[in-house]
């Protein structure tokens, strides 16, 4: 999906200033399929068409949605599948965000893993992507941002262990361990 026409709306009135807007990031894990030696979760991931950078899914809520669902609403639009919440893994901060058109924008930030439902295999959806595909998380990308790799190791930890874990408050430090 394209820019949200309410941002539209607002980068008539404010130029190129900067904004803070809602933002989601969707860590997809599923069980191995291929029977690695690790027996390590895949995470579903998608080349970016503007800069050819692998990452999760990642999106701006609309206007008086629920971060919840607009994480589901995004995996659905970039990667065709369908999904649901299974854990919050933290927020923080990301940016600021200069555009290539010299719009500026921050986000906060909310993570979340998903689980698929159904049996689906993940296609491209729309044009803010020109790949998709599962990967183990022992192999990822090289271009997967350090912020991406905390967060997927986030999401298998708390996978592995839900009673213990404790989401993320904020991107660039964690007070206690996530276990």
């Amino acid at each position: 999906m394209p820019t949200p026409d309410y941002i539209l709306s607002l980068r008539e009135k404010i130029g190129h200033e900067p904004l803070l807007l809602p933002g989601v990031t969707a860590i997809v894990l599923r069980e191995s399929t291929t029977g690695n030696f690790l027996n390590a979760p895949e995470v579903l991931l998608v080349r970016r068409a503007d800069n050819d950078m692998w990452t999760p899914v990642t999106g701006i809520a609309d206007a008086g949605e629920e971060p919840t669902n607009t994480a589901v609403r995004e995996v659905k639009e970039e990667a065709c599948l369908d999904t649901r919440v299974a854990a919050l893994l933290g927020c923080g901060a990301v940016g600021p965000v200069t555009y290539p058109n010299g719009d500026v924008a921050s986000y906060i930030d909310i993570a979340f893993r998903l689980e698929v439902v159904g049996e689906d295999e993940p296609a491209v959806g729309d044009d803010e992507s020109s790949a998709v595909g599962w990967f183990s998380i022992a192999q990822l990308p090289s271009s997967v941002a350090p912020r991406f790799r905390l967060l997927i190791a986030d999401a298998v930890a708390q996978r592995r262990r839900p009673q213990g874990f404790q989401p993320r408050m904020g991107y660039h430090k964690r007070d206690k361990p996530a276990f």
